[in-house]
């Protein structure tokens, strides 16, 4: 996150996660869930994946 915002701003430690929770919210809707096309990739982050289109 350093290297995101820098090292003089506060952070929570979670705000990635909870930013990624609402996008996946948004990107479900009545005509179709594609909050699979963000992916957790365990000890490192995320990514996005057009695989979650199928």
């Amino acid at each position: 996150l350093d290297q995101v915002w820098g090292a003089n701003v506060y952070v929570e430690e979670r705000t990635v996660d909870v930013h990624i929770r609402r996008l996946r919210k948004s990107l479900q809707s009545p005509h179709g869930d594609y909050s699979n096309l963000i992916q957790t990739v365990r000890g490192t982050g995320y990514r996005f994946s057009a695989r979650g289109l199928g």
